[in-house]
């Protein structure tokens, strides 16, 4: 039997604000409701609204 040694790779908690704005990053690059051409955030879809509102929230430090 050789040394092999198992490494184990913990993921570090993701911070609220940057997992907000990937989920509307990722919803935006394949939203065919309007979000993927729209200028700004709030010109698009329902969700890409909703994503885009908790993304400001978590970049205030709140849940207000």
């Amino acid at each position: 039997m050789t040394d092999a040694r198992v490494r184990a790779f913990v993921r570090p908690a993701e911070d609220a604000m940057l997992r907000a704005y990937r989920l509307w990053h990722e919803h935006t690059r394949t939203c065919a409701d309007g979000c993927k051409d729209a200028r700004k955030a709030l010109d698009g879809c329902e969700s890409g609204r909703e994503l885009w509102a908790a993304y400001r929230r978590a970049y205030a430090g709140g849940s207000r």
